[in-house]
Parts: C-alpha cells; structure tokens; sequence
C-alpha cells in the first residue's frame, strides 16, 4: 500500500518543520549546523527526502539486511556495488541509514567531476549531501566523524549492460589507501536491484566520446520514448546487505603498501560479488523480491 504521507510531504511550506516532524532524530543531529562546508543543505535534503523516501518504502519495497552493522557514531567508509544507469543506489542506502537506523546520519558519497559539472543536476548533489571525489575531502569527513560512501568501479559501474548486471567490475585499490591511512573500519555492501530499473542494452562508447559522458546508454526507453518516460524506473524490488565493519588492523604507513592494498581490495570485491550471486540466485521474481531470509545475525549471507 503506497504511502501518501511521502507525497503530502512533497508539498509541505516548510521542508524543515516536516523533516523534524517525521525524524526528529536525523533533524536534531543536523540543525545546528544546516549547511556545511561542502555544501550540504538541511533545507534542500529535506526537499527532496519525501521522494526519494516513495522509492525506497513504496515504488521499490527495498529490504535492507545487516543495518545495524552501520556505527551510529564515528567514521566509516561504505564500500559497493555501482548500478543502474542512472546512479540512484546511492540514494536507496542513504533513505535506509537516515530513516531506518536506530540513530540516523547521513553517508557523504564521492562522486566524480563529470557529474559536478552538469547544470542542475551537480548543484543539487552537492546540496543533498554528496562530495567531490577527491583525497583531500576523503580524508577531511573522516577525521570529521562522518560516514563516507565509495563505489569503487566508478562511473563504469554505471554503465554496464542488461547481459552484466551484477558482474563487479575490478575495484579501484584507492578506497583501501584511504581506510588504512585514516584508520577507519570498510563496511561492504551489496545491492540488486539497481541494475535492472532501467535496462540498459547497449553503451554507445564513441558517441559518448564525442559528447565528453563517460557512457551513453540506450535502454528500452532512452532515447526512443518522449520525456518523462526514459526517466522513469521499472519498479523493481531491491534487496541491499550489508556487511559487519571491518577493521583492516595495519598502521597508517602500510597504507603505501602496493600488494598489501592490492590484496585486500581483491578480497573486498570478492566479498561482495559472492553476496551479489547469492542474492541474485535467491531472487524469487524482480517485481516481488525475496522470500523471508535466512540470515546470519550480522547481516552476512
């Protein structure tokens, strides 16, 4: 049964008394400092948070495994799997922590540049909470206490077709560097669901050379049907696990250490491709998901 309280909220005179109304928890850790130096806005979060919020309880039914394993305090780097042609997973996970958690935050995704550089769209990312993917910042919302997200395969994640969906693409090692040199815990997350709301069947690769985009997809919709229905997802269930954290245990100085770095990226991948075969075989139908789970306690499959 669809929500209408997430679409009443859409059209509140002031997004703020709203989102202090519906989560007062999330309001009241972020209110004293509504905009930070990144960009992030309360007011404009709160805005958008309605919508995204219909996707996640109502249009997409998202089960979430394992949330507890998110630290309610402190830093941490989230680690997935990049899907969807149009980066939306991102969002699922941020809706589940900032709703769902026993104490909710936000999660601070990197986001390359090519996407900073739209006209709208770049603005309105750095407003909603995301971040420039770069070291500096990395390092500055950990030693801040805040809860980053990476997507190592990056915008190529994104631009996989329908016949790889689910296939992790080798992960950039940077992610590793990072929780090593900060001395932060890597909390792995798998998510299906994403790849499949908007089917993609091919990537016109010169095309998008010549446009300067890292990909240009054709999906069923793109670029045969008018406005608005390429933008408009297949109601798919997803189902996001999320792993215990993991505190990789080494000196910052280890951080250099190629094969060390090399090593245990491969094993994070690994880790969440096996999640994402067994999620996927599980999968009882893409419209209605999952039977109940059998599930370890730490979320783990």
């Amino acid at each position: 049964m669809v929500n209408w309280t997430n679409f009443k909220a859409l059209t509140e005179q002031d997004p703020l008394k709203s989102l202090e109304r519906r989560n007062p928890k999330f309001y009241k850790r972020y209110a004293d400092k509504p905009v930070d130096r990144y960009g992030f806005d309360l007011k404009q979060y709160a805005m958008y948070e309605p919508f995204f919020r219909f996707l996640y309880e109502d249009y997409f039914n998202v089960e979430v495994r394992g949330l507890e394993n998110i630290p309610g305090e402190g830093r941490g780097i989230l680690v997935g799997n990049h899907s969807g042609t149009l980066p939306i997973d991102a969002g699922m996970i941020s809706i589940a922590i900032g709703n769902e958690h026993s104490s909710p935050r936000r999660v601070r995704y990197l986001v390359t540049d090519w996407f900073f550089q739209l006209p709208v769209l770049g603005p309105w990312m750095l407003t909603t909470g995301q971040v420039r993917g770069t070291l500096d910042i990395a390092k500055n919302l950990l030693e801040e206490d805040e809860l980053i997200g990476i997507y190592p395969e990056g915008v190529r994640g994104v631009g996989k077709i329908w016949r790889d969906r689910y296939r992790v693409i080798d992960f950039h090692p940077g992610f590793v560097k990072l929780a090593i040199a900060t001395q932060t815990p890597l909390i792995p997350v798998a998510t299906v669901g994403g790849d499949e709301v908007f089917p993609m069947i091919a990537n016109q690769r010169k095309l998008a050379q010549f446009m300067r985009m890292p990909y240009f997809p054709v999906t069923t919709a793109f670029p045969w049907l008018p406005f608005p229905w390429p933008f408009i997802p297949l109601p798919i269930h997803w189902m996001i696990n999320i792993h215990k954290p993991i505190d990789l245990g080494y000196p910052p100085e280890k951080s250099t250490d190629r094969k060390l770095v090399q090593k245990i990226c491969k094993e994070i991948q690994y880790t969440i491709q096996r999640d994402l075969n067994t999620l996927f075989d599980e999968r009882k139908n893409l419209f209605t998901g999952w039977e109940e789970p059998t599930e370890s306690k730490d979320g783990d499959i």
